[in-house]
């Protein structure tokens, strides 16, 4: 049986382009990819819409409006004494699908920020407008499927999972309300 020898200089080349091949197919298979992990970044108008401010000087209390934040609707209520005292309620209540208190839930009592997406199926839950059914517990209703909100955005009845979502949010003064 013959062996045969190999000589060190073959073996470090050999070696030189193991590592160069390997070498040069990760800086191919990188440059091709790149493309790919980066255009999975946000795009430059949803950027602009993830921080929102707005003033709320303006809204009487008793009125809900609806914004849009990176695509979805934000429900605004400036709530009354009366809209608060309901919510509060029922604070202690161990029969709500998804317990939370209002103070939880809502920065200021009197204000109340949420995502108005009905977390069943997305739909979007009537309230907002003069004559809206309201549901009986006086918040939001999805026609949907029936689920029913409360005035702090609790689900009431279902077949919604849980409350409606709270967006990151932030008071920058008394009356400018940063959303994002």
């Amino acid at each position: 049986m013959s062996e045969t020898l190999i000589e060190p200089a073959a073996a470090s080349r050999r070696d030189f382009l193991y590592v160069a091949t390997a070498t040069t197919g990760l800086v191919g298979a990188g440059a091709a990819i790149w493309p790919l992990i980066d255009s999975l970044n946000p795009s430059a108008d949803v950027l602009s819409l993830s921080n929102i401010e707005v003033d709320i000087s303006g809204v009487a209390p008793g009125t809900r409006i609806t914004l849009k934040w990176q695509g979805r609707p934000i429900f605004i209520d400036h709530r009354t004494e009366e809209r608060i005292a309901l919510a509060r309620a029922d604070d202690d209540n161990i029969n709500l699908i998804d317990p939370a208190t209002d103070t939880e839930r809502a920065q200021r009592a009197e204000w109340l920020v949420v995502i108005g997406v009905c977390t069943h199926l997305g739909c979007i839950p009537l309230g907002q407008n003069e004559g809206d059914p309201l549901g009986q517990y006086g918040g939001w209703y999805c026609v949907c499927h029936g689920s029913i909100y409360d005035t702090a955005g609790r689900v009431r009845r279902g077949p919604a999972p849980r409350n409606l979502d709270l967006p990151p949010y932030a008071f920058t003064s008394d009356t400018v309300l940063q959303i994002g």
